[in-house]
């Protein structure tokens, strides 16, 4: 009976697992299909930017089954393995674990490092006028692909020969580990040495990308939910538009008119201000068609239903903007917390990626995750969502900063805009910072929780000799797991996570990797720190070009301005009806048009 129960709730968490998997299979369609360039799709680029996302996604969701898994096989207010978490069950939870790890994580980089790059190598091999005129065969596009493709292989098989034949830094610290969890990471085979050499630098390069990314990301994700209610409503946009071209034209007819007679043609001044004014006229003609199209003129009903639920959930938002803005703040003073913890208190320092044994100081996102373990599934369910945060606020930061080399944009990540070549990269990079993810995750945001779970121990005296230790009359002698207890008890019932245990081998092994992965959470602290003030206080200016290209009017005023025009606009939209009196200048002497933007046609409007 009790094994049944055991399998059962193991079953619950692979099928919760098995439908996240197919939810993120429909984003990544979704996203691809989305962001991806219409005039430019390749099917090739498609569907290997879908698989590729499908499986990343899964590799990211796979942490929080990791740590449901390890938690169930023991009883946290008793302290003990529950009667059907026999040793080999365990066993078997660890290997069916360390087998779906290993398969995701080689797929990840066979993806990364072979599928991508060739996909990416034969969308640039293709020209549409030698397939059109015949000249180039599919063979020989192929084998250009392939031959690009082959310097990636050769990196993969150098790294791999490094790891084997390097000894590793984490050997010599051996003989100063008196712990046997420390004595089990270090690694027995040339192998392991091989793989956790790989992976340590992955996820060092990983990391550096997910200072930049990810940092501004998590600052900018809220932001972003916050400010998407519009200034101006698609209505209000329209008349204020056509109120303004119908000036516009009247000023230049004024000026024909004026130099009519004139045999030498328009004077300096006048030519300049015409030409002022056809560019603010060819500005205004774009305007008027966007926000025509932003009202869904000549769309079917289902279009105009569809705008409108979405201008009712914006309020909704707003609010889950301003959730999301709680919940970076709260991690990020989490990760402060433990860094600095982990930078005075670590067991071992440097020599072993500074592992803490446990947590001397209150930490809220880890005693959020130990408290709300109570209520299962609930704390799955939370750590589902904080993995799933990171991995957006990485593609929002990705789409804000674009694929750069140093300060020089390459390509432009945006809805509808986005190039196949850009849309490959772009997966490249998030699969290094899913790595830096974990490790962010596990080692610094809920490192307690992320390593046991919630496994505790029992410190009393077993009655004999062989027995678990009971105290289900002594709840005050029950202990939260941790890394540096060397009890019997604690070695019999606290099992670590599959992820937290490759992370330590990694930082055990090669110290170098441990060290920079964690000074490098310092500096995404102050990236996000940065960001995060940088939005919050300063006004962003109103981008033209983009209000033009995107369909969508750029926000006037700061986070910290008053939200009500925001709502006023919210239900414009519903209605879909402008509000009376909309003009040129008709909120309180505000100016969504081009008047005023020094170009000459403002003063002409007051003539």
């Amino acid at each position: 009976m009790m094994a049944s129960a055991g399998l059962l709730q193991a079953s619950l968490i692979w099928l919760a697992y098995g439908v996240a998997v197919a939810l993120v299979l429909l984003v990544a369609i979704i996203t691809t299909l989305t962001w991806q360039t219409p005039h430019e799709r390749s099917v090739a680029v498609s569907i290997v930017s879908i698989f590729s996302l499908s499986a990343l996604l899964a590799t990211v969701f796979l942490l929080p089954v990791d740590i449901a898994l390890v938690s169930s096989t023991t009883s946290a207010h008793l302290g003990a393995k529950k009667d059907w978490a026999t040793q080999s069950r365990v066993d078997g939870i660890l290997q069916t674990l360390k087998i779906v790890y290993y398969t995701l994580y080689t797929l990840d980089a066979l993806l990364c490092l072979i599928v991508i790059p060739f996909t990416y190598f034969w969308y640039e091999e293709y020209d549409e006028v030698e397939e059109e005129e015949g000249t180039r065969s599919t063979g020989a596009r192929l084998w250009q692909a392939l031959k690009y493709t082959l310097g990636f292989v050769f990196l993969v098989v150098a790294l791999f020969l490094i790891g084997f034949f390097v000894p590793a830094a984490g050997s010599s610290q051996g003989r100063h580990m008196d712990l046997d969890y420390f004595k089990r990471l270090l690694a027995a085979n040339n192998g392991e040495k091989a793989l956790t050499f790989g992976v340590g630098l992955l996820m060092t390069l990983g990391t550096l990308l997910y200072i930049l990314y990810t940092g501004a990301g998590l600052a900018l994700l809220p932001v972003s939910f916050i400010k998407s209610a519009p200034s101006i409503s698609a209505p209000q946009l329209s008349v204020i538009t056509a109120s303004d071209l119908e000036r516009n034209r009247e000023l230049q007819r004024q000026l024909e008119m004026r130099n009519a007679g004139r045999t030498d043609g328009m004077s300096q001044k006048d030519r300049r201000e015409m030409d002022a004014l056809l560019r603010e006229e060819r500005t205004l003609v774009r305007r008027e068609r966007l926000a025509s199209e932003a009202r869904g003129d000549g769309r079917s009903k289902i279009y105009h239903a569809w705008t409108k639920v979405q201008a009712v959930f914006r309020p909704f938002k707003l609010l889950g903007g301003i959730f999301l803005l709680v919940l970076a703040i709260l991690v990020w003073v989490s990760m402060l917390i433990t860094g600095i913890d982990k930078a005075v208190n670590s067991v071992c320092k440097q020599h072993c990626g500074y592992i803490l044994g446990h947590l001397n100081v209150f930490q809220p996102i880890n005693w959020i995750f130990v408290q709300s373990a109570k209520a299962f599934p609930v704390d799955y369910i939370l750590m589902a969502l904080l993995v799933l945060f990171f991995f957006s606020s990485s593609i929002t930061g990705l789409a804000t900063i674009g694929i750069r080399f140093l300060w020089v944009r390459i390509f432009q990540i945006k809805k509808g805009r986005t190039a196949p070549q850009a849309l490959l990269i772009a997966t490249v990079l998030l699969a290094l910072m899913i790595l830096a993810i974990n490790y962010a995750v596990a080692m610094v945001v809920a490192p307690q929780y992320a390593i046991y779970g919630t496994q505790t121990f029992c410190v009393n005296t077993p009655r004999h000799p062989g027995e678990q230790p009971d105290c289900r009359e002594h709840r005050d002698m029950v202990r939260p797991c941790s890394e540096v207890f060397n009890e019997p008890a604690a070695k019999d019932v606290c099992t670590p996570t599959v992820m937290s245990t490759f992370l330590n081998r990694v930082t055990l092994n090669w110290p170098v990797f441990g060290a920079v992965d964690f000074w490098a959470q310092f500096a995404f602290l102050a990236v996000f720190l940065v960001v995060f003030l940088t939005s919050l206080f300063r006004t962003p200016r109103l981008n033209l070009s983009e209000l033009d290209e995107e369909a969508e009017a750029d926000e006037e005023e700061g986070l910290l301005a008053s939200t009500g025009r925001r709502f006023g606009a919210t239900w414009q939209d519903i209605t879909g009806r402008a509000k009376r009196g909309a003009g040129a200048g008709a909120q309180g002497g505000e100016t969504y048009g081009t008047t005023g933007n020094g170009n000459g046609a403002g003063s002409g409007s007051r003539a």
